[in-house]
């Protein structure tokens, strides 16, 4: 009896794949690749930054470029006025120990009132002065957005204070809270009174248009308003959270 044999089956042949499917999946590759890069970079970056003090930025850079020279002398935390701290989170950020990087009740009211303000908390313009660069843009709000929630998770608050600080432009060409300190008053960041800490930090959103040594009769409002705002925050806990 003669054997049967069943022809094999044809293979089917793999369907070719066109330029354009090969090119979107060699795109969607390398962008994870590269969101995934720049986290990681990123997160090791505000790590290393938890514990050594970021150097010039690019800000600072630019004005050295310009000016010839700045002057910045970066001190911690120990070596800066407890109400200079206070001070500047109550005129920029009042809620900062209570938000993860975004105070969403000022961002409500802004909305709602319709007014063209910020609501930047002192996380977001921390991470903008030191990573970043400045003017308006939606690329930088969007890094800025990133990038905030991991500064939250990498530093503590009492390190944004303290970088803030040091980083922060007080007057032309003069940086941080130390060198500003000895530019108006002659005195060391340590030694800054109620009244010095509260005409700094009063001058901050427009440091080269205000002088902490000649305030204006509304610079001296509103510096009255900034130290019963630090007593405030001190009273009733929101600056627990970046003192000792």
């Amino acid at each position: 009896m003669a054997k049967t044999t069943r022809a094999k089956p044809k293979s089917r042949a793999k369907p070719r794949t066109s330029p354009a499917t090969r090119l979107r999946r060699w795109l969607r590759r390398w962008t994870l690749w590269f969101i995934l890069t720049s986290l990681l970079v990123t997160g090791g970056v505000l790590l290393a930054h938890r514990y050594i003090d970021p150097g010039l930025t690019l800000y600072m850079k630019q004005e050295r470029h310009r000016l010839g020279q700045i002057r910045q002398d970066w001190v911690p935390m120990s070596r800066i006025a407890p109400v200079m701290a206070r001070s500047a989170v109550a005129a920029e950020d009042a809620n900062f120990c209570t938000h993860w990087g975004f105070d969403m009740k000022a961002i409500r009211q802004v909305v709602e009132s319709g007014q063209n303000r910020g609501a930047s908390t002192l996380s977001q313009q921390t991470v903008k002065n030191v990573y970043l660069w400045h003017g308006r843009s939606y690329l930088r709000k969007a890094l800025e957005a990133a990038i905030t929630p991991m500064l939250e998770a990498a530093w503590t608050k009492r390190r944004i204070v303290e970088v803030y600080l040091n980083i922060a432009e007080f007057d032309e060409g003069v940086f941080g809270v130390e060198a500003a300190a000895q530019h108006y008053f002659g005195v060391s960041a340590a030694k800054l009174s109620a009244t010095q800490a509260a005409r700094l930090a009063a001058i901050l959103p427009a440091p080269k248009d205000r002088s902490a040594r000649n305030p204006t009769p509304r610079l001296r409002k509103r510096a009255a308003s900034i130290m019963d705002g630090a007593a405030t925050i001190r009273r009733d806990g929101r600056a627990a959270c970046f003192e000792d």
